[in-house]
């Protein structure tokens, strides 16, 4: 490539079957990856600080006007994902006129237990948004949303707290898939450099591929990073899925459809894919 682009990286261990082959390599390719939890990467890709990466959907589909979705790229599930929790002092269904904390890491989860909340629980909370620490978020609010590296370790310590899985509760709701991240790419990066954005897109694909191939080496980095054993790890990635196709993007549109009803967005939002495998 001809200069280094700096691409995001999200910096929890949701992403690392996509990441782990790459990260090695990065520097041979000319990348630069630039850590950051969701919120931060998606305002550093609308600011063009960064030209492409793994962000919020919902942070997609504000800006579908300006970026692509790369293709076969995301981090979604089909039920329980494992790191979007809702911790809660009374069951979920009893959350009306209730102070609810939200991390101030998301914003696809944000949304998504906003719609849960209120279309599906119909529930009107009032809602705090909060750094991710569970026992400061309870002290204000009668329900804590974490999600990523956080919520995973606040659910293996010891708490008096109902849990809630939001990708389970959203494909118990609607029978549909959700997805968290897309991978996208700015469009004014494709139509100026296409070549080096499909390069950049089969790097993407390759490392993944291997990644899913060689899950114990993901895995054993996992461990180092942040602790664990294998089981846990092998469970945790058993629930997610990186690919972007079929019921996936169904679920990601008929999210983003529900996020426009509710005036969370100002328009619904199809899926444009770009990249070599279309």
């Amino acid at each position: 490539m001809s200069e280094r682009l700096r691409i995001g990286r999200i910096g929890y261990s949701n992403v690392l079957p996509v990441y782990h082959f790459l990260d090695a390599a990065a520097e041979a390719h000319g990348i630069e990856f630039v850590p950051a939890v969701p919120t931060e990467l998606n305002r550093m890709l609308a600011a063009g600080e960064v030209v492409a990466g793994p962000i919020s959907a919902f942070s997609y589909a504000e800006h579908a006007d300006d970026y692509y979705a790369l293709a076969d790229l995301s981090v979604s599930s089909r039920g329980p994902v494992g790191s979007i929790f809702l911790f809660t002092k009374r069951p979920m269904d009893d959350l009306d006129g209730r102070v609810v904390a939200l991390t101030s890491s998301s914003a696809t989860s944000v949304n998504l237990l906003k719609i849960l909340l209120q279309k599906y629980c119909k529930c009107t909370p009032s809602y705090v948004t909060l750094p991710p620490h569970l026992d400061d978020m309870m002290e204000q609010a009668d329900a804590a949303l974490l999600i990523g590296d956080d919520a995973l370790s606040w659910s293996l310590q010891d708490h008096p707290y109902q849990v809630y899985d939001l990708g389970a509760e959203w494909h118990r709701r609607t029978g549909l898939p959700i997805t968290f991240a897309i991978w996208a790419i700015r469009r004014d990066f494709v139509e100026s450099r296409s070549e080096e954005a499909r390069r950049l897109h089969r790097l993407f694909l390759d490392s993944k591929r291997k990644g899913l191939a060689n899950l114990d080496r993901v895995i054993a980095a996992a461990i180092r990073l942040h602790g664990q054993d294998h089981d846990f790890w092998e469970s945790y990635y058993a629930k997610l899925v990186y690919d972007l196709t079929g019921d996936l993007v169904t679920g990601a549109e008929f999210y983003f459809a529900a996020a426009y009803e509710l005036g969370l967005l100002p328009r619904p939002v199809k899926v444009e894919m770009w990249g070599v495998e279309q």
